[in-house]
Formats: structure tokens, C-alpha cells, sequence
């Protein structure tokens, strides 16, 4: 994936080495946080790709915070870094990596747990659709869509910041000329809301147009 975004978190303890620099200069977008609690604070905000744990550099198993990042997200890649000798019990941690090691190899298993980017992605603000597998992605959480979800979130990312009526979408989505009743509109918006929003009930990106129809605001 090309310019995806890293959470780096990472201490500065001069024995032990940091990877945030040579991340950046493989075209990665890092975001820093010296500590588990800052990352938490940072999730939403950065909205990474994946979290790298230099638990080395923090002399810590990186345990806890694995477990915390596990919390606010299930599908959020961990990669966690650790020494040989400080190994946590049980981690949440997707992949784990043993000091001593390249940057490359570094780099190489970050890729592995990346999710593919290729043409049948679409990407709208911080909202990113798999239109092949049916995932979106969206503030650190993962969600598979139905078909007729999928279909609808991608007729709103295709007109971002455009008010799409609601006879419009019903007739695209639901792929029928028919729109005496579009009541089921309403019920998949919500649905799509809780997949992307944050809130649903107070949401940021899928405005509903009283009267006209809807916006995706990205």
C-alpha cells in the first residue's frame, strides 16, 4: 500500500534503536507517540494503517498496550518489536519481531500486514473501500459490507461532497426505476453509518439532507 499511515510508538533510550525515520524516508506517513496512553489519545486523529510497538525502546513487553490498542480496535494491524528476553506473556500483537533486525526486514513485514491497494480501491477523506472484498476502512476500524451496502457507500464516495437524491440512489443502488417506496434507503443509511461513523447517531461524514437526500462529507 502506498502512503499508508504508521503509528509509531516509540521511546528514546539511547541503547535501543528507533525506526521511525527510516520508515519515513521508504515513503511511509509515521506519526510518533513516546508512550501507549499517547498513542490512544492519537488513534482517531492519525487514523493509521498499522501501530508499530517498539516495545524495546520503551523497556517494556509491549503487552498492555497491545491490549489497549486491541480495544478501541479488532482489525488494526500491531506489529510489535521486542529483545529476546522480554517477551510478553500473551499479546494481541498480529506479528512480532525479535531484536536484532534490518530496517528492511522491518519494512517487509509491515507490507505483509497491510491491507492490498490496487484499482479496485476507492478512497474518499479517511474512508477507504475494497470493492472486490467489500471492506471499508475508516478511522482504525474494519467492517465487511453487504453487496447492497458496498454498492451504496461507493455511488456516495464517487460523488463526495455532493447531495445525491433519494430516488437518484435508490434507482442506482437498488438498480430498479421503481421509487414509490424507498424506506429501505433509510434503514441501509443507518446501517452505513455504524459501519463508518465513530457515532452513529451523530454522524460526521454521512449527512442526511432533510427533504433531498444525502451527503457524504469527507
Amino acid at each position: 500500500m502506498k502512503n499508508a499511515t504508521i503509528l509509531c510508538i516509540e521511546g528514546n533510550h539511547a541503547d535501543k534503536p528507533t525506526f521511525a525515520s527510516a520508515l519515513q524516508k521508504k515513503g511511509f506517513r509515521v506519526e510518533v507517540a513516546s508512550s501507549g496512553s499517547e498513542a490512544l489519545s492519537q488513534l482517531s486523529d492519525a487514523d493509521p494503517d498499522i501501530v508499530v510497538i517498539n516495545a524495546a525502546s520503551l523497556r517494556s513487553s509491549g503487552g498492555r498496550i497491545c491490549q489497549s490498542l486491541r480495544k478501541e480496535s479488532k482489525t488494526l494491524p500491531l506489529l510489535l518489536i521486542v529483545d529476546k528476553g522480554n517477551l510478553p506473556e500473551k499479546s494481541a500483537a498480529d506479528a512480532l519481531l525479535n531484536l536484532p533486525f534490518t530496517p528492511q526486514k522491518l519494512i517487509n513485514r509491515i507490507r505483509l500486514l497491510l491491507p492490498s491497494d490496487g484499482k479496485n480501491v476507492l478512497h474518499a477523506g479517511p474512508i477507504r473501500l475494497d470493492i472486490e472484498h467489500r471492506r471499508v476502512r475508516c478511522l482504525g476500524r474494519n467492517e465487511r459490507l453487504t453487496p447492497r451496502l458496498a454498492s451504496l457507500l461507493r455511488v456516495l464516495m464517487e460523488h463526495k461532497g455532493e447531495v445525491v437524491e433519494r430516488e437518484s440512489l435508490f434507482k442506482r443502488v437498488w438498480e430498479t426505476n421503481y421509487t414509490g417506496d424507498t424506506r429501505t434507503l433509510d434503514v441501509h443509511i443507518s446501517w452505513l453509518r455504524k459501519a463508518i461513523e465513530l457515532d452513529s447517531d451523530h454522524p460526521r461524514f454521512l449527512r442526511t439532507i432533510r427533504g433531498v437526500g444525502y451527503r457524504l462529507d469527507v
